[in-house]
């Protein structure tokens, strides 16, 4: 068991270095699932990345879940065994006969997926053919749909050796996370402030079916031009999805961030492109964090910043909103991790899988497909790092977890 909790480790290691989960859809990638319906004539096709407790879906096409749990998924199965997986019939397969994807929603009886191996031989995810009929598929079609497999493939080693967006100019999504967790530890050692802001463009998507993606994509564009004025040659601009960015400004407090937030806003409110139904400008919303020596890592500041924006949407949006420190009596520095993990409750008898995403020696941070139903205390099990310890919630939301270790370890 502990040589595959190591393998384990492994291969989440390989799918951390793309930082490709919860990214918002992009062409690139759907494009080859909109490629792999038609060559194939199926109903249903993926781009499915699997971490320690989920299947997730860069991109779908004929299905409406953008995850679902890693257990019983065909893509789990296909990267275990990191080999083309062809199963022409499920219900005629013992191996997937009682399959709760096969006898319930999406109803799958034809499944092709071939695994997306990184270049150290891990199996990071899938690229896969789906549909709710058996049918055969031939040497040739399998030859197909592992090239289609190697042009995603490509395309995640691209984004990791582009350290900046192709399109903004701003960091790429992997550069700022790199960039921002060396500034936060430099704050923290040093005692210096640091700020995060985080802002996307009020009802691109709106825009971009009224005017056209290239309408859009210039209002992208020119949004960063006009931000580029207010910022410092120390500040790190990074474009995390697909209109949304982060900024971090190191020696900036709170106060002075959200006055930055406001220049901001008022810089993108002014911004025009023409077009030939006239000229559209656009808005902007944005969410403050600053650092303290609460502030366990990256993702913590990014998700405080999150949420204050989610609030800045919540009140109509073009506007500023400031995420308030909150009470925490944690002060050790927690690291990044991404490794499996499972919760264990009532005296052992029911598990839920789980992917830890930030640990130290007092807490950790933890992801799951649902947190409904996991009691105030429980046992969290780490594996590959031989962890069994009793925890109790701290805060919760719909899929996240922050907890505290308790004072005996089992």
């Amino acid at each position: 068991m502990q040589v595959d909790a190591q393998r384990e480790d492994a291969r989440l290691g390989a799918l951390d270095r793309y930082d490709i989960l919860d990214t918002p859809c992009e062409e690139s990638f759907d494009r080859v699932t909109r490629l792999v319906k038609r060559i194939f004539a199926v109903s249903m096709s993926t781009v499915t990345f699997i971490d320690g407790h989920r299947q997730w879906f860069k991109s779908r096409s004929g299905l409406a879940d953008r995850e679902t749990s890693r257990g019983p998924a065909f893509c789990n199965a296909a990267i275990r065994v990191s080999a083309p997986l062809i199963v022409e019939d499920a219900l005629a397969d013992p191996r997937f006969a009682e399959n709760p994807f096969v006898l319930g929603p999406p109803h799958i009886r034809f499944y092709a997926g071939i695994p997306l191996i990184s270049p150290d031989g891990q199996a990071v995810g899938t690229l896969c053919a789906m549909d709710q009929r058996p049918r055969k598929f031939d040497d040739d079609e399998r030859a197909a749909l592992m090239d289609l497999a190697q042009i995603v493939m490509s395309e995640l080693e691209l984004r990791v050796l582009s350290a900046n967006d192709r399109l903004t100019g701003a960091l790429s999504r992997h550069s700022f996370k790199d960039e921002g967790a060396r500034m936060l530890a430099s704050a923290l050692h040093h005692g210096h402030a640091l700020s995060c802001i985080v802002f996307d463009l009020d009802n691109l998507k709106i825009i971009n079916e009224k005017f056209g993606a290239a309408c859009g994509d210039r209002l992208l564009v020119e949004s960063v031009v006009a931000c580029r004025p207010r910022l410092r040659k120390t500040d790190a601009l990074g474009r995390i999805g697909g209109d949304e960015f982060a900024l971090l400004l190191p020696h900036i407090g709170g106060a002075e961030a959200m006055q930055i937030a406001e220049d901001l806003r008022a810089s993108i409110n002014e911004v025009r492109v023409d077009d030939q139904k006239g000229f559209v400008g656009i808005s902007a919303s944005f969410g403050v964090a600053a650092a303290d020596q609460s502030t366990a890592d990256l993702v913590a500041l990014l998700r405080g910043a999150e949420a204050a924006l989610a609030e800045a949407k919540q009140e109509g949006g073009n506007r500023c909103k400031e995420r308030r420190p909150l009470e925490n009596t944690m002060t050790s520095i927690r690291r990044r991790v991404f490794k499996a993990g499972r919760i264990f409750f009532n005296l052992g008898r029911s598990t839920v899988d789980c992917t830890v995403r930030g640990l130290d020696d007092k807490s950790a941070a933890l992801d799951v497909v649902s947190s409904a139903g996991i009691p105030h205390r429980f046992k969290l099990q780490i594996e590959a790092d031989n962890i069994f310890r009793g925890c109790r919630i701290l805060s919760k939301s719909e899929k996240h977890i922050e907890a505290a270790f308790e004072t005996e370890a089992v």
